[in-house]
């Protein structure tokens, strides 16, 4: 059994921190879950372009309104507390919070932690050793 809290993550390696964002990444691939868990902060009035070309994320809104974009058909969906979208097709999307939005992120893969976004918005595909264990 794995438990932690946000606190034992706030200030750590495992805490980045961005102009437009804050992720907290709270499980990640050497914990070998099969999948890693952040709680990610998008700042309000930022716009963000992801693109998961290597992974499928899968993001709940907890607190705060804004609004996600498919960038391939121009669709535009609303986000609120208690929304939900799933990026399963390698989906080009922009982020657009209109008040601060926390939310819960689930990665497959799971990601490392030393993953950067690249100029599309893409994180790289990052494999873990299989020496490494659960913390």
């Amino acid at each position: 059994m794995i438990v932690r809290h946000l606190s034992e993550i706030e200030d750590t390696e495992a805490d980045i921190k961005t102009e437009n964002w804050r992720s907290k990444r709270i499980c990640l691939a050497k914990d070998k879950l099969g999948f890693s868990v952040h709680e990610t902060t998008l700042y309000a009035g930022t716009v963000n372009d992801f693109w998961y070309a290597n992974h499928i994320e899968a993001v709940f809104i907890t607190e705060g309104e804004g609004e996600v974009e498919d960038k391939a058909t121009g669709e535009v969906h609303k986000l609120a507390p208690g929304s939900i979208y799933v990026l399963n097709n390698s989906d080009k999307h922009q982020v657009r919070p209109k008040t601060t939005m926390k939310t819960v992120c689930v990665f497959n893969p799971p990601v490392t932690g030393r993953e950067v976004h690249d100029e599309n918005g893409v994180y790289p595909l990052i494999v873990e050793d299989d020496e490494e264990v659960a913390s």
